[in-house]
């Protein structure tokens, strides 16, 4: 969906009172306060740069009463009025917002709410897509496929399975959730004693309010007695926090268009407000020469304690001449340390050219050497080859220390070139992420973070969408202030980050010992590929589709008519009016709902569903993998290419891109065909090597439970063994039954599951559930310690940590909001062992990347897919690969159980897995 067929709508409202609690008490030198201006406006900033809206609007509540007040006159008596320094900031607020160009509204007699309401159901109804600014969870009722919530201050998006995820109910049930609950702040009542859990267990089992109402004598107990009791007010409940969708309004969500930004009027109000690192965003841009020698102060973001300004006088030079050149080749072959970043003619690691090189010695001073601006009136510059000829000694000498930002990247370029980096030192943005690895590490973050320096962005100087210029065609004196900074703030980063790392030795070991030395490890991965068998997935397509043509048919017969099987509005008519399906949920319109969801539970009962579901399945298969894939495979090589990520997991885990190859799916026949197109070339085979149940034992190590280390040494089947201790009957007895209940426990509990979500996996009660738990803990006591005692360190601490001394922080785990909160504690529960085996796989593959080295015509190491490895394996090196393998992969680790490797060999991946 383009930028210009969705709708922006910020809850100006809830922003408001989020930034004037959320932020410090910010004020100018006058004392006029800020606070609440700097969190809304700096909302507003991101949303621009990151979403590049068309149509957006900002709604604020309007002054005075709404028709709540006339329904309810308890309706928000209780609240608390504006605090006098908020209201303050209102108005200045409203004018930044006109300002900066966005459509405000505020309808009287309305809540903003319901402004943003009908807008988005206009919208929908107009074939829009809309994304709502918010914190405010009434807003859930609205969401479904088209329009979704996205809460700037965590940074966290509520689609219609988000709602269920976060709330235990769809968006269509939000009205009776919180009908339910009911909302102090606004003083509305729900029924006493009813809380979110019980509210969703409600509506699982009953479906709506309605149902619930009518079904009000067979709930049992104190809270049975409110719910009756409740009866009366519950409708007036609930119009009270339903959204008003139909506000007569003047304006159309196609008319809400953004006007061109007032800069002048922002920089006088900017200029008020003290908001210098803006105010310098504002300013024209100064003419550079071949040499700039800007001159600007560097300043803090705002929330911040007050920095003193600094001023800057970086030298940039734009090299042009070879004397030029040698003169610095000269200094940077005596350097032990450099920092160094490529410009290129894209992002295609394989594929892209080198258009320029910059260096960096020391801050505030770096030089850009451009090989390939073509733009008419370009000056002369020297050719590509010549500078990589006379900068290759320097790039490729390892005894002079380089610095870069995601300098992975860097070094490909320089490979497509033949030119193998060598002396690969410190990358900054690893540095940033061994620090804390849920902030962001991009450079611009980074450099406004850690050095007070707002850089130019690549934005900036290309432009953006279509008309975006590649840095060839970027004018020089532009270029080169802009390659220049980058080479200048990696090493001004690196020395910050360093200083930072060398205060926990634990973390400078991971960077040193762990991420470091992972990076030609990964390079080396990413430049071997994997070769994909196209014939074998063109094949599997063209049988997905008549499978789909069949399931089609199918379909159509069991229907007894011709449909679409992908039309919400046909599969109502069939399923629920056709054949008078139970309607487990509606839409925001009433109708039932034909959701994914839906359809899987429908299916576990009824025909037809069921076969619009495998439809489904098998349609994803094809377009994702059989299709998509062949198309990823390169010319040049005959291979398909991923990418690696070390920066981008939480816990510490590899992620891989373009294409995914962790997420191929295996459980399913036409899922595991998809694997068999993993092939080696002719005299090898693949060899997959997968770490057995490692988060199982990394939990036996950390919490020491005396019958799983027993259980792990013996070397006993953990599943069974825990279905014995669980169940009460002896090893040989174990079911099978048995044992998959057992599976789901050990591996539930590592991640923090609750009976319910238990229960839900098992397809038993809640207390049948809980039963298991018990008994678990009972069998394995000092796991139940250990749990606790992690959560309690996490509460203390704000963070876990890896066998290793990896440091995962948990920003929200003493969050106000309950369910944040409870999301935080089953993180913690399970980081620990997720960031350990990911330290351990990554360690493997460093002494084995180590070795196949010395045997590159018989090995490669092709793959990384969480804890199993895959290699490519000349036909007589098969004995000798598979016991070095798991020799190394056993080794790296000394916990208190062993370390289990399964090693697997085929002609292709399924086959060795």
């Amino acid at each position: 969906m383009t930028t210009a067929n969705t709708l922006y709508l910020v809850d100006g409202s809830s922003y408001l009172y989020r930034a004037f609690h959320a932020m410090p008490s910010l004020s100018n030198a006058e004392g006029t306060p800020t606070g609440a201006v700097y969190g809304v406006t700096n909302m507003l900033r991101n949303l621009l740069k990151e979403y590049q809206p068309t149509h957006a609007a900002v709604i604020f509540d309007a002054k005075g009463e709404t028709f709540r007040h006339q329904l309810s006159a308890d309706y928000k008596a209780t609240r608390p009025p504006m605090p006098p320094e908020l209201a303050e900031q209102i108005p200045v607020i409203h004018e930044i917002v006109q300002a900066m160009g966005f459509p405000l509204l505020s309808v009287s007699g309305v809540e903003a709410d319901d402004v943003i309401g009908t807008l988005a159901r206009q919208a929908e109804q107009a074939g829009m897509s809309v994304i709502i600014f918010t914190g405010d969870k009434d807003l859930a009722q609205l969401v479904n496929a088209q329009i979704t919530l996205v809460n700037t201050m965590n940074n966290s998006r509520l689609d219609p399975q988000g709602v269920k995820d976060k709330f235990g109910v769809t968006p269509t049930q939000i009205v009776d959730f919180l009908s339910l609950v009911g909302d102090k702040v606004d003083n509305v009542r729900g029924v006493d004693k009813v809380g979110e859990k019980t509210a969703a267990k409600w509506l699982a089992q009953y479906h709506s309010l309605d149902s619930i109402v009518a079904n009000a004598s067979e709930i049992k107990g104190k809270v049975g007695e409110n719910l009756r009791a409740a009866l009366s007010y519950l409708p007036l409940t609930r119009e009270l926090v339903t959204i008003c969708c139909d506000v007569p309004l003047s304006e159309t969500p196609l008319s809400l268009t953004l006007a061109t930004r007032n800069d002048a009027r922002l920089h006088e109000l900017y200029q008020t407000l003290e908001f210098k690192s803006w105010l310098r965003d504002l300013s024209t841009a100064t003419e550079l020469t071949t040499t700039s020698k800007k001159t600007y102060k560097t300043v803090t973001p705002e929330p911040a304690e007050p920095i003193q300004a600094i001023e800057r006088n970086p030298q940039y030079t734009c090299i042009l001449t070879e004397d030029a050149l040698q003169a610095w080749l000269s200094r940077l072959a005596e350097a032990t340390l450099i920092a160094f970043d490529t410009e290129t003619d894209g992002l295609d690691y394989l594929q892209s050219q080198l258009v320029g090189l910059s260096f960096a010695l020391q801050a505030d001073e770096a030089i850009y050497i451009p090989v390939a601006h073509d733009y008419m009136g370009a000056p002369a510059q020297l050719s590509r080859e010549r500078v990589l000829q006379l900068c290759k000694p320097i790039l490729e000498n390892p005894k002079i220390g380089k610095i870069g930002q995601n300098i992975k990247f860097d070094a490909h370029i320089l490979a497509n070139h033949g030119i193998q980096l060598q002396g690969i030192a410190y990358d900054s943005l690893l540095e940033s992420y061994i620090l804390d690895s849920t902030r962001p590490h991009d450079m611009d973050s980074l450099a406004l973070a850690h050095l007070q320096i707002k850089t130019t962005t690549f934005e900036e100087v290309a432009g953006k969408g279509a008309k975006q210029l590649l840095f060839s065609q970027v004018a020089l004196d532009v270029a080169t202030d802009y390659a220049a900074e980058d080479a200048d703030v990696t090493w001004q980063l690196h020395r910050k980050l360093w200083a930072d790392l060398q205060t926990t030795p634990s973390l400078q070991t991971i960077f040193t010992e762990i991420e470091m030395p992972l990076i030609p490890v990964l390079l080396t991965m990413e430049r071997n590929g994997v070769m994909i068998d196209a014939d074998k997935l063109y094949n599997q397509s063209n049988e997905l589709a008549s499978q789909l043509q069949a399931l089609e048919l199918q379909a159509h017969e069991q229907a007894g008519m011709v449909f679409n099987l992908n039309s919400p509005k046909q599969l109502q008519t069939i399923l629920f009016e056709k054949f008078n399906l139970p309607v487990l949920e509606k839409t925001p319109k009433g109708q039932p709902s034909t959701a994914e969801s839906v359809l899987q539970e429908l299916a576990n009962n009824y025909p037809l569903p069921a076969l619009i579901m495998s439809h489904r399945t098998l349609s994803k298969l094809k377009s994702t993998y059989t299709d998509a894939l062949p198309q990823q495979i390169k010319a040049k090589t005959g291979r398909v290419h991923t990418s690696y990520q070390q920066a981008v997991t939480t816990t510490g885990r590899l992620s891989s891109t373009e294409p995914n190859l962790q997420n191929i799916p295996i459980r399913t026949p036409e899922g595991r065909r998809i694997r068999q197109a993993f092939i080696a070339p002719k005299g090898f085979k693949i060899i997959a090597a997968d770490y057995s149940q490692i988060e199982l034992r990394i939990m036996a190590h950390l919490s020491q439970d005396a019958g799983l280390l027993k259980a792990f040494s013996l070397g006993e089947d953990i599943h069974r063994a825990t279905a014995s201790e669980v169940f009460g009957v002896p090893l040989t007895e174990v079911s099978a039954t048995q044992r998959r209940n057992a599976k789901a426990i050990n591996f539930g509990l590592i991640y923090g599951m609750s009976a319910f979500g238990l229960g839900k996996q098992l397809d038993i009660g809640r207390t049948e559930a809980q039963g298991y738990i018990d008994a678990y803990f009972t069998r394995y006591p000092d796991v139940k310690r250990y749990m606790n005692d992690i959560q309690q360190q996490a509460h203390e601490l704000g963070y876990v940590e890896t066998v290793f001394g990896r440091r995962l922080y948990l920003p929200e785990i003493n969050a106000r909001n309950h369910q944040r909160r409870q999301y935080a504690e089953r993180t913690a529960i399970n980081a620990p062992m997720q960031g350990t085996a990911a330290d351990i796989i990554k360690k493997a593959m460093i002494v084995l990347h180590q070795w196949t080295q010395e045997n590159t015509s018989k090995i490669k190491m092709i793959m990384q897919v969480h804890d199993e490895l895959v290699f490519e394996v000349a036909d007589d090196f098969i004995d000798i690969a598979r016991e070095k393998i798991q020799q190394l992969m056993t080794s790296v680790a000394d916990l208190r159980v062993p370390l289990i490797v399964d090693v697997g060999v085929g002609n292709n991946w399924d086959e060795a897995h």
